[in-house]
């Protein structure tokens, strides 16, 4: 009986819900503003020099529009060519930066379907004939039976794919009651933020009225 196998595979379809949920595209951006981060890495000096390239561009341009072709034409064909010598060396150093990171991308969606979905395939494969745990004799009908044990585990037993399917089942349920309880915290904190709102204006206008009121009757006082 394979009950070691219950808290991992209950953790793998936690990832992978938290994989789902955060977004791939999202999780692969942040490892590669980590990864162009360390300064251990070639692809870090790479960005280094595409903003110091952007920066030279930006800087040509801006004194080749504030040259004059026909006063100063020596000059204008100088930056001219400067500014497109600089465009070429930053569009090829930025085309070579998208194909690293378009590969980068690849490599980290296929690295995190092997350590999910293909280690969850792998142990199904592996420990399908097994029992994840056995129910007790009689406690449920024969067709409950046999459906908890398919495919291929002992009559009587709970099978690692109907195991697999119940924990993505519950994880799903724990992460939409999470969501609903967190935006019901947030309605219930805007109420009360309103709420105090409200009480402090009128608070304000209690005493601006109480203002008019005295000196309503210091006036009819004087009268």
């Amino acid at each position: 009986m394979a009950t070691n196998l219950l808290p991992l595979i209950f953790a793998l379809q936690l990832l992978i819900h938290l994989a789902n949920t955060v977004g791939a595209s999202a999780i692969n951006d942040a490892l590669w503003s980590l990864y162009t981060s360390l300064p251990t890495t070639s692809t870090s000096s790479d960005f280094t020099q595409l903003r110091k390239l952007r920066k030279e561009v930006l800087r040509l341009k801006t004194e080749l529009n504030a040259t004059s072709a026909q006063d100063e034409f020596a000059k204008w064909a100088k930056l001219q060519r400067q500014h497109d010598k600089a465009v070429g060396e930053h569009d090829k150093k930025s085309q070579s930066l998208q194909s690293f990171r378009t590969s980068f991308t690849t490599f980290l969606t296929t690295l995190r379907w092997i350590a999910t979905n293909g280690v969850i395939w792998l142990l199904q494969f592996w420990y399908g004939k097994e029992p994840m745990f056995w129910l007790a004799r009689g406690w449920v009908p024969w067709g409950v039976e046999w459906v908890l044990s398919f495919p291929r585990a002992p009559m009587g037993s709970v099978s690692i794919q109907i195991w697999c399917m119940a924990c993505a089942t519950v994880v799903k349920m724990i992460g939409a009651a999470a969501v609903a309880g967190w935006g019901l915290w947030l309605a219930q904190r805007a109420g009360r933020m309103g709420k105090g709102e409200k009480v402090t204006m009128g608070a304000g206008g209690g005493t601006a009225g109480g203002g008019r009121g005295e000196g309503g009757e210091g006036d009819k006082k004087e009268l």
